[in-house]
């Protein structure tokens, strides 16, 4: 079996293993949607989801962002960590939405990775959710089960995002992104993967691998 054929077979397992393939951050918008995740670098989407309302509350648009003191949204998302550095880039990110893009989120990973603060996983899970784009979204969960899978052996999550773009369905790589954390947190733990439970254990290379250990 080919990498690319074993992909196409661990998309359709995990669509039959978790049928809703949907982002857990709760947004309205795609202005909601791109600062929510990045809120949600180095915390849980669980904590994010509690202290966006207020938030968005306060500040319904872009350029409610960009004018407010970045002290006044430092106070909003304390509890998210890093809550200094993510107060800047919301701000500063807002302001250039205001100023290059008439206050409009763009389309493309081109242009929203020019964003301050915004990276290709941000931006490939707005261009996946909100545009309908083909985007592959390269987080700790994709790297760990496609590494295990087999796809890859790296960490780099650029070469990765190459890797299974050329591996998936188009159609299907932006769902499959979001499976692979539902799966991950449930089943293909990092400390301690539940294998005899995985859909995918017949495709895995570390199941295999511990098998014969």
């Amino acid at each position: 079996m080919t990498d690319k054929q074993k992909a196409e077979q661990a998309v359709r397992l995990l669509e039959q293993e978790y049928p809703d393939a949907v982002c857990s951050l709760v947004y309205t918008d795609p202005l909601q949607l791109l600062i929510a995740t990045r809120l949600a670098a180095q915390c849980t989407d669980k904590r994010v989801n509690m202290v966006t309302p207020a938030l968005f509350g306060r500040f319904p648009s872009a350029k409610d962002f960009a004018q407010a003191e970045v002290a006044e949204i430092e106070e909003y998302i304390r509890s998210c960590g890093l809550y200094k550095t993510k107060a800047r880039d919301i701000s500063a990110m807002c302001k250039m939405l205001c100023e290059q893009y008439e206050g409009i989120v763009p389309d493309t990973i081109e242009e929203l990775t020019k964003l301050p603060g915004i990276g290709r996983k941000t931006a490939n899970l707005v261009v996946g959710d909100i545009f309908g784009k083909p985007a592959v979204v390269v987080d700790t969960h994709c790297i760990r089960i496609t590494g295990r899978l087999g796809f890859h052996n790296v960490k780099d999550a650029v070469k990765i995002e190459k890797i299974l773009r050329e591996l998936l369905p188009p159609e299907k790589s932006n769902d499959f992104c979001h499976r692979l954390v539902l799966h991950g947190r449930a089943v293909c733990q990092a400390r301690k993967p539940l294998c005899e439970q995985c859909c995918l254990k017949n495709l895995c290379r570390y199941f295999a691998s511990e098998q014969k250990a």
